[in-house]
Formats: structure tokens, C-alpha cells, sequence
């Protein structure tokens, strides 16, 4: 059996380690508040760029005109295809990471049955060395990122891969994140950025916007405005990761802490038990000294 130091030390141990971990749950408790504020900006802001989407395509739609526009034009074979991931820099959120790494490469699979290449944009540490350990060729590695994401560097990431877009060099970009649905649950989301989904598009047979353009106008100011949807469409994906890395970690933190808390009281039987070993076997040899000296 152990000796009492050596349980002590266990014990001191266990409670340092539960107080790291109360605290980086307190911590993610706190950027989690910060960062759900930002998504919820950002949501409402895209739906806007997305409504004002809707009234354009509806004034090209009207007259039966089709969305000849490159942001919507569908390949039906796509040769090559983008897979933009997020995942986090830093590790001690459960399987935070590992549930978005297995949807990147359920689509890796699918794809390769389709013969279609796949070129994979990595922004998070963890998803890069995890592919960089399978030795899977990555296009892009973004770090720093997804720990501190800003509309600028969002932009900037996206607007290269869009470029590639327009150029012909990818069919389709697809982004890939692990999202926040509430302080328990976070879902994996998939979703096509372009070329935009004209079928989700609602096109009223008569239009009720309030926009009122030139002919003209409609084709370069669709053009702008996709453009700053799929810069907000990359910025939110990064800001919602951000939100469900921290509810990953703050539900790691507390398991963590708690089965802290259950190794504290076992050790403490077993402390207590050991001590009361001793000190029986003291008094055991006690009264037989005793007794020898009769």
C-alpha cells in the first residue's frame, strides 16, 4: 500500500489540477458571453446581405431571365472542389476538434469515389497536424486564426479562395465547422458557398423590394453584395467555431474538475484508511511490548 506522503503528494496534486481546471472553465465561461454576442451581430448582418440577394435575383427573375452570374453558375461534374475547415489552435475541449476532422474526411472519401480532386484549406493548428500526421497534402495553413478572428483577416483568407473561384482553378468551395447550438450541444455544419444555391433563393412573382435599380445595375451590385456575404459567411463560421470551442471546453473543464473532485475523495478514503492502519498496527505493537514485559 502507498505511504501517507505519497497520498498527500496524490491528493495536493488532484486539487491543483482541479483548480486549473474550475478556472479555464470560468475563462471559456467568459469569452463564450463575448463571443455569442458577436455571432448574433454577425448572423443578423448576413441575412440582411442575403435579403438584399433575394431582391436582386428576384428583379433578374422576373421577366424569366436566369442567374447568369459566375457566383451562381452550378457545374454539375465539379473536377476540383475547395473544402475550407475550422478547427481550433488549442486542445482540452473533448472531441471538438475530431467530430469536424471526421466530417472533412467522410467528404475526402466521397469525393475520391467520385473521382473528383479535393484541395483542403486548414485553418486551426489541430486540424493541420492531424492531416500533416496522415500525411495528406493540405493547399492552405491558416494558424491564429480561429483563436482570434476579425472580419479583416476573414476577408482577406476568403477573398484568395474566391479568386481561385472565379478563375476557374476550383468548381465549388465548401465550408466546413463545428458550430454552437447552446451551452451543451455543438453541430457539425456543412455548407456550400459557391456557387450560390439559386434554388434556395426565394423569387416572388411580384417583388416587394424597396431597391430600385437599372438594369444595368443589378448584375455589379449582385457581384458586390455575394462577395460580402461570403466574407461574412467565412467571419461568422470562424466566430461560431470560436463560440462552440469555448462551450466544448467549459463542458471538458467541468467533466474534468468534477472527476477531480471524485479522485480527491477516493484518495481521502484511502488516506484515512491507511492512516488508520498505522496507527493500529502502533498500538498493536504497543501492547505486545507491553505484554512481552510482563
Amino acid at each position: 500500500m502507498a505511504s501517507l506522503k505519497e497520498i498527500q503528494r496524490k491528493i495536493g496534486s488532484v486539487k491543483n489540477t482541479q483548480k486549473t481546471t474550475r478556472a479555464m472553465k470560468l475563462v471559456s465561461s467568459a469569452k463564450l458571453n463575448r463571443t455569442k454576442e458577436l455571432a448574433e451581430q454577425s448572423k443578423v448582418y448576413a441575412a440582411k446581405i442575403t435579403e438584399m440577394i433575394q431582391d436582386i435575383a428576384s428583379n433578374i427573375s422576373k421577366d424569366g431571365a436566369s442567374l447568369d452570374n459566375v457566383f451562381f453558375k452550378e457545374v454539375k461534374n465539379p473536377k476540383v472542389v475547395d473544402i475550407v475547415f475550422v478547427t481550433a489552435d488549442k486542445g482540452l475541449c473533448g472531441g471538438f476538434n475530431s467530430q469536424t476532422i471526421k466530417r472533412v474526411n467522410a467528404l475526402l472519401e466521397a469525393y475520391a469515389a467520385e473521382g473528383v480532386k479535393v484541395r483542403l484549406r486548414a485553418i486551426g493548428k489541430k486540424g493541420i497536424s492531424y492531416f500533416k500526421f496522415n500525411n495528406i497534402d493540405m493547399l492552405q495553413e491558416i494558424s491564429d486564426l480561429s483563436a482570434s478572428p476579425t472580419y479583416e483577416r476573414a476577408a482577406a483568407f476568403i477573398g484568395e479562395v474566391i479568386e481561385d473561384y472565379i478563375s476557374g482553378a476550383t468548381d465549388k468551395i465548401v465550408v466546413v465547422h463545428n458550430g454552437y447550438v447552446n451551452m451543451i450541444t455543438q453541430e457539425i455544419r456543412q455548407e456550400q458557398a459557391v456557387p450560390v444555391d439559386a434554388s434556395a433563393l426565394t423569387v416572388d412573382a411580384v417583388s416587394t423590394s424597396e431597391l430600385e435599380l437599372e438594369p444595368d445595375d443589378d448584375d455589379t451590385l449582385l457581384e458586390a453584395l455575394v462577395k460580402r456575404y461570403l466574407e461574412y459567411l467565412m467571419y461568422y463560421a470562424l466566430i461560431d467555431s470560436l463560440a462552440a470551442e469555448h462551450s466544448a471546453r467549459m463542458q471538458a473543464m467541468e467533466s474534468a474538475t468534477n472527476n477531480a473532485k471524485d479522485m480527491v475523495d477516493m484518495l481521502s478514503v484511502k488516506y484515512n484508511k491507511a492512516r488508520q492502519e498505522a496507527i493500529t498496527t502502533e498500538l498493536i505493537e504497543i501492547i505486545s511490548g507491553v505484554e512481552s514485559m510482563k
